[in-house]
């Protein structure tokens, strides 16, 4: 098929259940079909289920089923992917598939964007010299950068060492229209934890080590064992699934908590969960732009978040929310009790985060910015392409 529209390959570490894989759903869901066409290599593999939260029917999934390893043994397999289908844009993301832009340099893709979204558990704050190293070696490969922070800007222009001119901050958007705030909370089905007199405080995430459940469920364990209000009221439910669900729940058993922890599993219908919960817990011990903590503040809960990454970017202290150091049980029990014991200043939190989300990170202004760097590197190296793009904008 002759399309004119132009392509844009989006290749990562694998295609499944996370922050980053979401950002790319809602990106490519929100974005004008007339302006691109997408594709997403996983190097590993695209899950069907996860698949299928794309909306669009033009959208091609490619798994590559990479075994451990260094990539560079898969470099004349993306070579000729990227060949066979001539892409406008390579769009990389995360080191895992950095190295991928060398690849669609020498395929002659014009442009190569890379996105840095967050560290993970094995450099917590971005301070590993054999990391920046990496990233600088790749960088004469890549046409231009996107950092989902403050934080990662300046790691990116400052350990890095790449110039300014080459990174856009762009933070992560939510769908304000499908997460809102459930006027009181939900009863969920399944859940143990319907009863109203009951305070809920949840997470929602995979079970990885760098979103740290096991220090959520440590302070859990404090606050209802140091305070006789909270073993009477206080719950906690954990959504999500990952390698870490049967150490959690060994765990949950341990700290003496049957019965107070719902682990509810990988779950889809993430905007109903949210409106289940009182409180939202954000325990990670590295983030970059968190997608959960924006539905959350859309959802109008109020947030407990660790200070750590681009979070304070989010959450506004004492105003939507709390932050805590990470890794600091005892401060996060503390930080719960707090809005257990005042349920207006609670309410008040919620209401003000869903006002900055809103105000501040709507899904369109995320698709726009986008759409601004994906346009602007085509046109800076393909002229002719930008002149069709400029025509084709004008008729739409």
């Amino acid at each position: 098929m002759n399309d004119p529209r132009p392509l844009v390959i989006h290749v990562v570490y694998s295609f499944d259940v996370g922050g980053l894989e979401n950002g790319i759903v809602n990106l490519i869901n929100r974005m004008p079909p007339e302006r691109f066409r997408h594709m997403i290599v996983a190097l590993t593999r695209c899950v069907p289920g996860f698949c299928e939260r794309i909306q669009r029917s033009d959208v091609t999934f490619v798994s590559l089923e990479k075994g451990a390893g260094h990539g560079i043994r898969m470099y004349p397999q993306l070579y000729r992917l990227f060949r066979e289908h001539r892409p406008a844009i390579v769009h990389t993301r995360n080191l895992a598939a950095l190295e991928m832009v060398v690849p669609a340099w020498a395929a002659g893709v014009p442009v190569r964007i890379h996105g840095e979204h967050g560290w993970d558990a094995s450099d917590l704050e971005g301070v590993s010299r054999k990391f920046q190293l990496l990233r600088k070696a790749y960088s004469p490969f890549v046409s231009a950068y996107v950092a989902l922070s403050r934080r990662i800007e300046s790691y990116l222009t400052d350990k890095v060492g790449v110039r300014a001119d080459r990174v856009r901050r762009i933070c992560n958007g939510v769908d304000t229209d499908r997460f809102t705030p459930a006027g009181k909370r939900a009863e969920i089905p399944g859940s143990p934890f319907n009863d109203p007199a009951l305070v809920v405080f949840g997470a929602v995430g995979r079970l990885q080590d760098v979103k740290d459940h096991a220090n959520l469920i440590r302070a859990f364990g404090l606050l209802v064992r140091g305070n006789p209000d909270a073993a009477r009221r206080a719950r906690l439910t954990l959504v999500g699934g990952g390698p870490l669900q049967a150490r959690l729940a060994e765990l949950i058993q341990a700290e003496g908590l049957t019965g107070h922890v719902w682990m509810a599993g990988e779950r889809s219908d993430v905007p109903l969960m949210n409106s289940g919960l009182d409180v939202f817990v954000l325990p990670s011990l590295a983030e970059g732009i968190s997608n959960t903590l924006l539905e959350a503040m859309a959802s109008g809960l109020p947030v407990i978040a660790t200070r750590v990454g681009g979070n304070p970017e989010l959450v506004v202290e004492g105003e939507t929310g709390l932050l805590v150091p990470s890794a600091n049980p005892a401060a996060l029990a503390d930080a719960m009790a707090a809005l257990l014991a005042d349920p207006a200043r609670a309410a008040a939190f919620g209401q003000a985060g869903r006002a900055r989300v809103c105000a501040q990170f709507s899904l369109d202004a995320m698709v726009g910015s986008y759409l601004s760097v994906y346009e602007t590197r085509l046109r800076a190296t393909q002229p002719g392409a930008g002149a069709a793009i400029q025509s084709r904008n004008a008729l739409h």
